[in-house]
């Protein structure tokens, strides 16, 4: 297969800022229809980048199109399930931003639509695909850490509550606030880096404390279409611990709006022999030193991030679907992923530790 003749279904902030530069990237993908309930959208990115794509405001329309192989959905999370299920049922290969669902009975849908049709299933893990973020991994598996035993990991944000008023903290379209928006980014990345393991356990706490401030100071902000007489009845607040099957734990933090000193999302993980703190992107080891062993050691190894991660993730699913080569994402992962967020929402209402 020469091209990849791609359908996109939702063309917002996220499809424009980290997805078109994956498609102008890849000579492999060919963009032959575009899509977007507020069909302005679509003939804009027509017009701009590719001339000869479709537009469509319905995307059940696109999806009849037998041509297309693929659909990249950038939609609000409410639609990924919906559509992804469409868009396999349809015959079609699914790139989906993140969160793969807004909740458990969704993304199991998705996941069976893949399997019945035979279908590549990939959710957006844009993270996994910085170059740190590799050279964690093979930090890992060869050894260097021992055995994982604890963590932490967030993204908190002084003020950055993206879309106020609109699908962004609405959680009926939304699935909830920071913990689905940004936790799947940082909770991922540690899972992954720890070697899946098998999520047994969930408690958390939500707050709400921001929801009439409109200050801010991160540039996320500014994602989705605010609203001033809008909807606001998600967390700005999440604080939790995952247990693993293998005895492992794991502490998160996420807010859109917290009195903190500076927006930040990191992952550290602890182990036996070394412990790893991925920080903005950038990756500190803590050690001892292989020549003077009991010596303790702090080293910076100077991988430098040169490709978005949004950008790689795209590529590798082109890659999956024209070679064959395995899927780094697994949609099992996105199952247990919602089931990890969904819990924690559950134990925040209840008070109480949830089993999974």
């Amino acid at each position: 297969m020469d091209k990849i003749r791609l359908g996109v279904i939702g063309i917002g902030g996220i499809c424009n800022g980290a997805h078109v530069p994956a498609y102008l990237k890849d000579d492999r993908i060919e963009v032959v229809a575009l899509c977007d309930i507020k069909i302005e959208r679509a003939e804009a990115l027509k017009e701009k980048h590719f001339n000869n794509a479709d537009v469509y405001s319905d995307f059940n329309e696109l999806l009849k199109d037998e041509s297309i192989d693929a659909i990249d959905i950038c939609t609000p999370n409410y639609l990924h399930s919906i559509i992804a299920v469409a868009a396999l049922n349809a015959g079609k290969h699914v790139m989906c931003e993140k969160p793969d669902a807004v909740n458990v009975e969704e993304v199991l849908k998705m996941q069976k639509a893949s399997e019945d049709n035979g279908k590549l299933l990939m959710v957006m893990r844009n993270n996994r695909y910085m170059e740190t973020s590799a050279y964690a991994k093979k930090f890992v598996e060869a050894g260097k850490m021992g055995e994982i035993y604890a963590g932490r990991c967030g993204w908190i944000r002084r003020r950055g509550i993206p879309g106020k008023g609109g699908w962004f903290t609405t959680k009926a379209e939304s699935g909830g606030g920071p913990l689905i928006d940004l936790g799947v980014h940082m909770i991922d990345l540690a899972i992954w880096l720890m070697g899946n393991p098998t999520p047994v356990a969930v408690s958390g706490s939500t707050y709400c404390k921001f929801a009439d401030t409109n200050s801010s100071d991160s540039e996320h902000s500014a994602f989705g279409d605010a609203k001033s007489d809008g909807i606001f009845d998600v967390e700005d607040l999440a604080m939790g611990m995952i247990k693993f099957d293998n005895g492992a734990t794991l502490q998160i933090e996420f807010s859109w709006a917290s009195n903190i000193k500076v927006e930040t999302r990191f992952v550290e993980l602890r182990g036996t022999k070394s412990g790893i703190n991925w920080h903005d992107g950038i990756l500190e080891i803590f050690t001892e030193d292989e020549v003077q062993p009991g010596v303790l050691v702090d080293y910076d190894p100077k991988i430098k991030n040169v490709i978005s991660g949004h950008v790689a993730n795209i590529i590798h699913f082109i890659d999956c679907i024209t070679t064959g080569c395995e899927p780094c994402f697994k949609p099992q992962q996105g199952v247990d992923m919602i089931k990890i967020l969904s819990a924690i929402y559950e134990s925040a209402k209840t008070g109480k530790e949830v089993i999974l």
